[in-house]
């Protein structure tokens, strides 16, 4: 049988897809090439906004609709966070929560059998224990995305993710150990560590640094990365441990979320300004041009336009390199969807004035790599034939070349920069 996926969301639900390719071919099923029609369709979803269930809805749908005799499935975290919104699911077959992700070739086996709807959901508990499920291949040849920890104990007043993703648990280092070994033994160069609280990894006497630590002496690997962190979950001493490890690429995404402290006591983030400018700080003395990018929300409940001016002064503060922003969108049941909401005109003000200004910081951070001589590990020729690739600290860059250089990393010098990408030639 032939199984196709698609995947909406973060890079753990994009690992979760390609743990679960891993398991059914070994099931014997290969993957529908991209014009063929598969026999099963797996749409793995996301809830972290009203949009992102929107988009699954219109995914089932029109998987239906292009694949009338397919078996389509839904899961992932809009199917687990809430029961009734999977069960509303009509066009979809099979609907299970993430929780359950390892029962599904079996599920789709009693399916064949049956012709009857499944709809089967676990709610994630404490004793949870994470998935062991692994893969050793990605779509993308350089760059393998490594999921070490699962679930957040958070429960921050606008998010819904520990209904979808449960508690904190991370994978044993024996097992990360295991598995970076048989990426980096097919060829992958950069790894990037995943999860859903991933400062919270805790196995034993191991954290966070102890697995870059353990990463960093594996023959093959030449970069290690680090998703998204929560900033107070990381110090200085953290930040020197991470710099005596060589393969160490100097990015953090830091979710800020908001630069007003008001704002952020009521969203139940646990950290204040006070200590996300230390951080910063922290990170610029430490490390030779790192690059900080973060996550920062719009128009949350009884934001203010005082507020929404510490997060504007917070971005030219920080300089980061890359605002990932978004406006706030009310998830039912939780404490923020009861508070007094904005208007929608009022976020989209907010919104534009953010993207005018992240934009310019992010001009502005393109400008200050001018000059330097940096690594790029290629990735990809785009369609007028020049090289794509990341420096260390995710700069993106492009080089004129002749030579195949997928794969390879380039000792080279930037000599220009726009408002996408900087421009290199080889030292």
């Amino acid at each position: 049988m032939t199984i196709k996926f698609y995947t909406l969301g973060c890079k753990v639900n994009q690992y979760d897809t390609m743990a679960l390719l891993e398991l059914f071919k070994k099931r014997g099923y290969s993957i529908a090439k991209k014009c063929d029609i598969p026999d099963v369709m797996v749409i793995n979803s996301c809830t972290v906004t009203a949009e992102s269930d929107r988009k699954t809805r219109q995914a089932v749908n029109r998987f239906r609709k292009n694949y009338p005799n397919a078996i389509i499935v839904a899961t992932g975290c809009m199917t687990q966070a809430v029961k009734e919104k999977g069960e509303k699911l009509n066009n979809a077959d099979i609907v299970i929560g993430n929780s359950l992700n390892e029962q599904l070739p079996d599920l789709v086996d009693e399916y064949v059998k049956t012709k009857q709807r499944i709809i089967l959901w676990k709610e994630h508990s404490e004793n949870d224990n994470i998935s062991l499920l692994c893969t050793d291949d990605f779509e993308e040849r350089t760059r393998a995305f490594v999921k070490i920890q699962e679930g957040c104990n958070n429960f921050c007043t606008y998010c819904i993710v520990p209904y979808a993703r449960g508690r904190v648990r991370s994978k044993p280092l024996s097992v990360v150990k295991e598995e970076l070994i048989s990426l980096a033994q097919n060829g992958y160069k950069e790894i990037v560590l995943t999860g859903i609280n991933l400062s919270a990894y805790k196995d034993d006497e191991n954290d966070l640094c102890g697995v870059v630590e353990m990463a960093q002496n594996i023959e093959g690997l030449e970069r290690i990365r680090l998703g998204s962190i929560e900033p107070d979950r990381i110090d200085k001493k953290d930040l020197i441990r991470l710099k005596n490890c060589n393969k160490f690429c100097p990015q953090f995404h830091l979710s800020l979320q908001s630069g007003s402290n008001k704002v952020l006591e009521k969203m139940g983030r646990r950290y204040d300004m006070a200590l996300f400018n230390t951080l910063v700080d922290d990170i610029y003395e430490t490390f030779e041009n790192p690059s900080i990018t973060t996550d920062i929300m719009v128009g949350f409940p009884t934001e203010t336009d005082e507020d929404f001016e510490y997060t504007l002064n917070a971005v030219k503060g920080c300089k980061f390199a890359k605002v990932h922003a978004f406006i706030y969108s009310m998830r039912e049941d939780t404490p923020a969807a009861k508070m007094k909401q904005i208007d929608p005109k009022i976020k989209e003000a907010r919104m534009s004035a953010l993207l005018e200004i992240s934009n310019n910081e992010r001009i502005n951070f393109f400008n200050t790599q001018k000059g330097k001589n940096v690594t790029v590990l290629f990735e990809r020729r785009d369609k007028e034939g020049v090289w794509e690739g990341y420096t260390e600290n995710y700069t993106p860059v492009k080089m004129k070349c002749e030579r195949d250089l997928s794969g390879k990393t380039i000792s080279v010098e930037i000599i220009d920069a726009n408002s996408e990408y900087c421009l290199c030639q080889p030292l």
